[in-house]
């Protein structure tokens, strides 16, 4: 039975109600409800109490001349508790008792045998779609008698309208939940957007309209309101010598020939001018008949880096004096009609990028197929051959396995131009990004592990036990054991001795759980004080035993605090996972209402579902 609720006013029940915190009062979307079930079923008193965690309210009372009793009586309150069952055994969740005095259940319950002298109790949980109670719709009278069949049935269906209420308000919090995220997420593009130096436009290709961001009317001088959306308008700031280009490269990603629209060229500015811009878009919607209806894409100013290159050109000893020095290969590489390859300049750089020499490549290229990582070289050639078809800029991360260095990271740009006799030339660079990768992967392990623990995060966790799921499930059978654990008292241990000591609780329950598993499962951080353990091919005995091991090593290996040691205590839940569950969420919520038990039961505590 649950704990009774403290009113406040015990002289007048509404009041009490009302005098509960802000978070529980009373709503009013209950009580035609409750007042439509008084008269219906011809009882005192008509109730729904709400219950969350730690906390139980009424959400709605009608009949306040039982009500004022119950008032009177606060411990009375936890009458409607009744219809909670505190475990599975119970088959009809519908729970009547037609005398109250013969039951010996609330026979001696002071509502029963003082004022206002209950004699009669039928009470429904309300649960949301998970199976989590949400409360209860209870009926109370002071005379006794019972329901029929369709009076039971129509209690339930009063539930349900109580039930459809709740499970509306969860669905409205879930929305606002997500929509809060969208706007972070959004506010946070639009900042990194900004801060970039890049503008966006977006266009509809059946309309012809195209609509650009503020960002990409500032890289031409424009006020956000000075330019319009028609497309032909935008055709006529292209530069003359370069529209054709730029609409065949269009044309081409249209009829899905390239992935993706990329092209670099001139467009004038407010002022008459022209500076060059790299464009890049994507079609992200086509008709049923692959007819492209939207593009989105973005612009960025590169005068400055055509403006370097063009200088780079017009000076060839400069060039080769400068890039023998840079860090990296400086190249022209040259792909001829039949299909052959060479570098027709390489930078002294290529020993250290390639460990080759300029005039290695200067003939053929076909020697860096030879270097190029197996995995990535099918990419690296078509990269290369998608750059020449459509006169986009090469753009690649890819491994290289050399003699001396062993296997490295490499990085490759460059600008492609068709020549007269149909081959195609492209200026680039290529450097090592060894280092920067490893960043990367390092950056990428800190976003899965929890930094305090050193075990999977929450949503690092998830994937992973979404995984063991998914294996269970191609092999149609088997089985894993999820166990949901969390260090008891942590509050008072943080409140006791500091927040530094809390973090070193964490860390020491973490060793002491992940030396226990071994290799053999998967554990993780997925709360506060909430670890979590995937035991593969385990049954619950199996799980027990480990739980109980975690649970012996807790208590000989207390936290050693200066002079003191301080005892600690962790509650566990266990829970199967099997090829029927849909998804991970399914077990894991069946292991948690397992830890809910063993913390209600004590703490302390091993309980399984």
């Amino acid at each position: 039975m649950l704990a009774p609720i403290k009113l406040d006013d015990e002289s007048n029940p509404v009041h009490a109600l009302r005098s509960l915190d802000g978070n529980t009062l009373p709503d009013e979307r209950f009580d035609g409800l409750t007042r439509l079930a008084r008269r219906h079923f011809g009882v005192s008193l008509a109730l729904i109490m709400r219950v969350d965690g730690q906390r139980r309210w009424f959400s709605s009372c009608d009949g306040l001349a039982a009500g004022r009793a119950f008032a009177q009586t606060p411990r009375a309150l936890s009458f409607c508790g009744q219809a909670i069952p505190d475990d599975e055994t119970r088959d009809d969740d519908l729970l009547v008792i037609p005398d109250t005095l013969a039951d010996n259940r609330v026979q001696d319950h002071p509502l029963v045998v003082d004022n206002p002298c209950i004699r009669f109790y039928a009470g429904y949980p309300l649960r949301n779609s998970n199976g989590e109670t949400l409360g209860a719709f209870c009926l109370l009278d002071t005379a006794p008698h019972d329901l029929d069949h369709a009076e039971r049935e129509c209690l339930r269906d009063f539930a349900r309208l109580a039930e459809a209420i709740l499970a509306r308000d969860q669905s409205a919090a879930h929305l606002k939940e997500d929509q809060d995220a969208l706007r972070k997420r959004e506010k946070r593009m639009a900042l990194a957007i900004a801060g970039s130096g890049t503008g966006i436009w977006d266009r509809n290709i059946v309309t012809n309209e195209i609509h650009y961001s503020a960002g990409w009317k500032a890289i031409l001088g424009y006020a956000d309101w000075e330019l319009t959306n028609q497309l032909n308008d935008s055709y006529q700031r292209v530069h003359p010598d370069d529209l054709a280009y730029v609409q065949a490269a269009i044309q081409a990603h249209f009829n899905q020939k390239t992935p993706s629209y990329e092209v670099e060229h001139r467009i004038r500015c407010k002022d008459g001018s022209y500076k060059w811009i790299s464009s890049r878009g994507k079609v992200v919607s086509r008709d049923s008949t692959g007819r492209p209806l939207r593009m989105i894409g973005t612009t960025t100013d590169i005068t400055a880096m055509r403006a370097m290159s063009e200088r780079l050109q017009e000076n060839v000893d400069l060039i080769t004096s400068l890039t023998n020095e840079v860090p990296g290969l400086v190249f022209q590489y040259r792909l001829l009609p039949g299909g052959e390859s060479f570098f027709s300049y390489a930078s002294a750089g290529i020993e250290e990028i390639y460990e080759l020499t300029p005039q290695q490549v200067a003939k053929s290229a076909a020697v860096i197929n030879t270097i190029v990582h197996p995995d990535d070289l099918a990419a690296y050639r078509a990269s290369l051959e998608i750059s020449a078809a459509s006169l986009t800029p090469w753009h690649l991360e890819y491994r290289v396995e050399l003699p001396r260095q062993g296997l490295r990271w490499r990085q490759g740009d460059a600008q492609p131009r068709r020549l007269e006799d149909g081959g195609t030339l492209w200026h680039g660079f290529i450097t090592d990004v060894t280092e920067r990768k490893r960043i990367e992967a390092e950056l990428k392990e800190f976003a899965t592990i929890d930094f305090m623990t050193q075990l999977p995060n929450r949503r690092h966790f998830m994937v992973q036990i979404e995984a063991e799921l998914a294996r269970i499930r191609c092999a149609k059978e088997g089985f894993a054991t999820i166990l949901m654990c969390d260090l008891d008292h942590f509050k008072l241990i943080n409140d006791t001795w500091g927040h530094a000591v809390g973090d070193r609780t964490l860390r020491h329950f973490a060793s002491i759980l992940q030396a226990e598993l071994g290799t053999q499962g998967i554990a993780g951080r997925v709360g506060g004080e909430e670890f979590a353990v995937v035991l593969p091919n385990a049954d619950l005995v199996d799980a027990r035993a480990f739980a109980e091991r975690v649970q012996q090593r807790m208590a000989e290996a207390p936290l050693a605090e200066c002079d003191w040691r301080i005892a600690l205590t962790v509650s566990i839940g266990i829970a199967v996972m099997n090829a029927a569950d849909a998804t991970a969420d399914a077990p894991l919520s069946r292991s948690d209402a397992a830890l809910y038990r063993a913390k209600e039961r004590g703490r302390n505590r091993i309980e399984c579902h």
